[in-house]
């Protein structure tokens, strides 16, 4: 790729589009499991009988919550992949279409 199809890149609409919603989205995600995460934490933190309580039998509350924790992950990658493929991919598309590459 040469410094003019870069240029005309960066120039497109399309591609400021696509890098603001790619990088509003990612640090949304970030941020929902940071909150999620840093939370699980505190609450080791100030409050580890909260996790120790008994739900059923012998399983605390602590493993479905840290389990919750690990899913959320997978629940959040799963929200990213299905907007990049839906949306990013057709921006992508679109920007490539319109440079003529």
């Amino acid at each position: 790729m040469n410094d003019t199809t870069i240029a005309r890149i960066e120039a497109n609409p399309k591609f400021a589009e696509l890098v603001r919603k790619k990088t509003s989205l990612g640090w949304t995600l970030s941020l929902v499991m940071l909150v999620i995460y840093y939370g699980f934490i505190l609450v080791v933190a100030f409050s580890p009988a909260t996790l120790g309580q008994t739900i059923a039998g012998t399983v605390t509350l602590g493993i479905p919550l840290g389990v919750g924790i690990i899913l959320s992950a997978f629940v959040l990658t799963g929200i990213y992949v299905r907007r990049a493929n839906r949306e990013f991919d057709q921006l992508n598309r679109e920007i490539v279409q319109e440079i003529g590459q």
